[in-house]
């Protein structure tokens, strides 16, 4: 009787596991690995540089007591200066205003913000510091850069995505032409997460510790006027967690974020991403998906805006065609977004790429939003970014790809544990 009792209690637990579904299982694994959700969020997507811009802008003006900015970079055009003068005018009322900007991130770039913009600035009373300068040789600076991007105001909301401070984001390029990419604006218990990891690099950069209780604001009432709404109907219950990897401390959570979110998918993953190089974790979880039935749908851009990494990025999604894996060429520019939806349920909007410096190297921040109203936001947008995509089949790789260039891309991704 009781080896009965023990087989329908076994059959019972195994068949409420296979019943879990992949948001309840994400979860689990990730607040295993100490990540915090709260429950109060809500999230406004915002897809193109000029609604990002808009709405941040209009929420800086409305600013009354701080605002908190860290960037990979603020390149030295109109979008930075209509940018620098807002806070400006926020410093001359009183509010106070700190920036980050990574030194690799400035440098790289080719409107960088030079020695004397920088003086101008704290001269102006906005404290800006580069966190680790390009100093010789060099050498040394490469690894470990600050890719974030977020902003706080008033620690009472906060914007975060894939969107540095630049103006290609609303005209594009000469080289790529259009420029896509994301960002959001989250209201709720997320800001705090958000707050803490700015003041964390503050203190590491300037050895500044501003921790005050007046610098969290999260359940206060929201008073910024003109803003894009959440229109869905899970506004203020949606489910966040912030996933931030810092060197040695938490090297491996953007890792296991994805590779994680891919093998609970049990009907479908759709991923945007510009610097797909992957890792062979990565590329086993996507191909095991497959085998498990589950539509697995990638798009990466056509163009680029750097050399060598795409031919991998090229390299990689012929080769997942290959297993079984939908993929879409975007042809109108360049795709920055990095963005994963998965069956329906949850999502993540942020700075991370999958390549090597992303998941190994440098600071990054993720918002993995568990809510199938902003997953499906996602899912439209991906849906109707195919229909300007070309999909991706053995005769139109052959068209696409030279001989060369499919030699290029098989060279290329040798280079992974370096893209």
């Amino acid at each position: 009787m009781r080896y009965y009792m023990f087989i329908i209690g076994l059959l019972a637990y195994c068949n409420m596991a296979n019943a879990q579904t992949s948001d309840s299982m994400i979860v689990d694994i990730l607040e295993k690995k100490g990540i915090t959700f709260t429950h109060d969020n809500s999230i406004t997507l915002l897809t193109t540089g000029k609604d990002k811009f808009n709405d941040m802008f209009k929420a800086i003006r409305q600013a009354k007591s701080s605002v908190h900015l860290e960037y990979f970079n603020f390149r030295n055009d109109s979008i930075a200066s209509e940018l620098f003068d807002i806070l400006r005018q926020k410093v001359k009322e009183g509010v106070e205003v700190r920036a980050l900007f990574d030194g690799f991130g400035n440098d790289s770039n080719n409107k960088p913000l030079l020695k004397e913009h920088i003086q101008n600035l704290r001269e102006d009373g906005i404290e800006i510091y580069e966190f680790d300068p390009i100093r010789f040789p060099w050498i040394n600076h490469v690894f470990h850069r600050d890719h974030r991007k977020i902003v706080v105001i008033d620690g009472n909301i906060a914007y975060t995505g894939g969107m540095n401070v630049a103006d290609y984001y609303i005209n594009g390029t000469e080289q790529v032409g259009e420029w896509h990419d994301m960002h959001c604006r989250i209201e709720g218990g997320a800001v705090s997460q958000l707050q803490l990891i700015f003041m964390k690099m503050w203190r590491k950069v300037t050895g500044q510790d501003i921790w005050d209780q007046k610098y969290f604001n999260t359940y206060a009432p929201i008073t910024f006027k003109g803003l894009a709404a959440d229109t869905t109907a899970t506004a203020g219950k949606k489910t966040v967690g912030i996933i931030n990897r810092e060197p040695r401390t938490s090297n491996e959570i953007i890792r296991t974020f994805y590779v994680n979110a891919i093998d609970c998918a049990k009907d479908s993953i759709k991923l945007i991403n510009p610097y797909l190089t992957l890792n062979r974790k990565l590329k086993k979880a996507l191909k095991n998906a497959v085998k498990r039935g589950v539509k697995v749908e990638i798009l990466v851009s056509a163009k680029s805006d750097i050399p060598l990494t795409p031919d991998c990025v090229f390299y990689n999604v012929h080769k997942l065609m290959k297993k079984g894996v939908d993929v879409w060429l975007f042809q109108p520019g360049f795709h920055h977004t990095k963005v994963i939806m998965v069956d329906g349920r949850f999502c993540t909007v942020g700075s991370a790429n999958l390549n090597a410096r992303s998941l190994s190297w440098d600071y990054e921040e993720n918002a993995v939003i568990i809510d199938r109203n902003t997953t499906k936001e996602l899912d439209n947008l991906f849906d109707n970014e195919k229909k300007r995509s070309v999909y991706l089949t053995e005769k139109t790789w052959n068209e696409f790809r030279t001989p060369w260039k499919k030699f290029v891309g098989w060279f290329a991704h040798l280079l992974t544990p370096f893209l």
